[in-house]
């Protein structure tokens, strides 16, 4: 069965994002006074055959945890769809 992954990898608490300060910085600028705050982050989505959902979440965290988060300053959730 085909399973699709997503992986939102984001910075940790605590690790500067400039990106995101910027981004902030910018809305507020063009107006958008209510944005307190923004983040950057990236999001992957993977294709995978596995038997179940089970493996299939397995593999993709592996893939995450190993090349798509750096993990000394990134964590990342896995979200699965059939």
């Amino acid at each position: 069965m085909r399973f699709s992954a997503s992986i939102k990898v984001v910075l940790k608490d605590g690790v500067l994002d400039p990106q995101g300060e910027t981004i902030g910085r910018a809305l507020k600028d063009l107006g958008f006074e209510s944005i307190v705050s923004a983040s950057s982050g990236r999001i992957f989505r993977l294709d995978i055959d596995a038997e179940t959902e089970a493996q299939a979440r397995k593999i993709a965290g592996e893939a995450a945890s190993k090349l798509l988060a750096n993990p000394v300053i990134e964590r990342y959730e896995v979200e699965m769809a059939k």
